[in-house]
């Protein structure tokens, strides 16, 4: 009988899952989602997490609760860093420390440390340590390495294609059917993919995009080439990983001017949010005179307010650009 493998929805989910789903199928483990984040999941997490955690600590932790009487192994692995001089949030760094102290009677974790700060060099022992779980076979666990970085390359090309990963599926992004349409808008949705590609978390945000004919692109959609030269002319080097990303991406929609407003998602309580909002808005809003809308969400936000706050802002854009071209954004 295989392995049974518990992947949680979660956090790093939507930036690496097809890279280990397809590494633990290889191994001949059975690799098990947890159901995509609904209010149950929501409020399990909250009732098993601190309350001064943030809101995608407390919904990974519900994600955990949701896979720990279905599976063998969960997998929570502690991500410290995944560039050279660089590191992953805080929250990745203890994650699973927070979850084993938070939720009981867990089964065990596979919770083997990413930290390429150290060297990439120890790679190998570190991708065979995650293989170990399931086989002592070095080859097969290299093997399985190789065809899980295919799997993992295809995604990052999908969604660089204008394919957006809701809830873990793929959803077009319009980006080839309306592109060349008049009077089409075009919105950047920045934030954490953790954030942007839950629909539960964002309010269902890029569907109602979708559903409003807006034309959408991500970070993850521009060259991570392009996102890094525009963040090495950062006066100071941005050593959190994904803030780094996110301010690269905001210096090249300021100079590209190729979309027609900024939507950024951001949950309540993230510390390193409520630094890079900040700078994101004033390259965008103020130095690209781009139209910038923040919208910030905890377990207590309602859909009826966000709904309202996205058709406004949609609105403010169509009526900018329709009757005051040269405005400025700011002020």
């Amino acid at each position: 009988m295989a392995i049974k493998i518990g992947i949680p929805r979660g956090l790093w989910f939507y930036d690496y899952y097809p890279l280990w789903k397809t590494f633990y199928e290889h191994l001949g483990a059975e690799v098990i989602l947890s159901r995509p984040t609904n209010k149950q999941i929501l409020d399990q997490g909250v009732k098993n997490t601190v309350d001064e955690a943030c809101l995608p600590v407390k919904i990974f932790n519900g994600h955990v609760m949701d896979l720990k009487d279905k599976v063998d192994y969960i997998f929570v692995p502690k991500m410290m860093s995944v560039y050279e001089k660089e590191y992953i949030c805080p929250k990745f760094c203890g994650l699973p420390e927070m979850v084993v102290h938070s939720i009981k009677n867990l089964p065990p974790l596979i919770d083997v440390e990413i930290n390429f700060n150290k060297s990439r060099k120890n790679l190998d022992e570190t991708i065979y340590k995650f293989g170990y779980y399931i086989t002592k076979d070095k080859g097969k666990i290299k093997r399985a390495y190789a065809e899980a970085l295919k799997s993992y390359q295809r995604y990052k090309d999908t969604i660089k294609s204008g394919n957006l990963p809701v809830d873990g599926k793929f959803i077009e992004s319009n980006n080839s059917a309306i592109s060349n349409i008049k009077n089409k808008k075009r919105i950047a949705v920045v934030g954490h993919t953790y954030n942007m590609y839950d629909s539960y978390t964002s309010m269902n945000l890029l569907n109602k995009l979708k559903e409003n004919q807006v034309d959408i692109l991500t970070p993850e959609m521009i060259d991570f080439n392009i996102i890094n030269k525009y963040a090495d002319e950062l006066e100071k080097k941005m050593f959190w990983s994904f803030g780094r990303k996110l301010l690269g991406a905001s210096m090249y929609l300021a100079q590209a001017k190729n979309v027609d407003g900024v939507i950024y998602v951001s949950s309540f309580g993230c510390g390193i949010d409520s630094i890079i909002q900040d700078l994101f808005e004033r390259k965008s809003r103020r130095e690209g005179k781009i139209p910038f809308l923040l919208l910030t969400i905890d377990e207590h936000t309602g859909e009826a307010g966000i709904n309202t706050r996205i058709e406004a802002f949609l609105d403010m854009i169509e009526w900018r650009n329709r009757n005051e071209g040269n405005l400025s954004a700011h002020g």
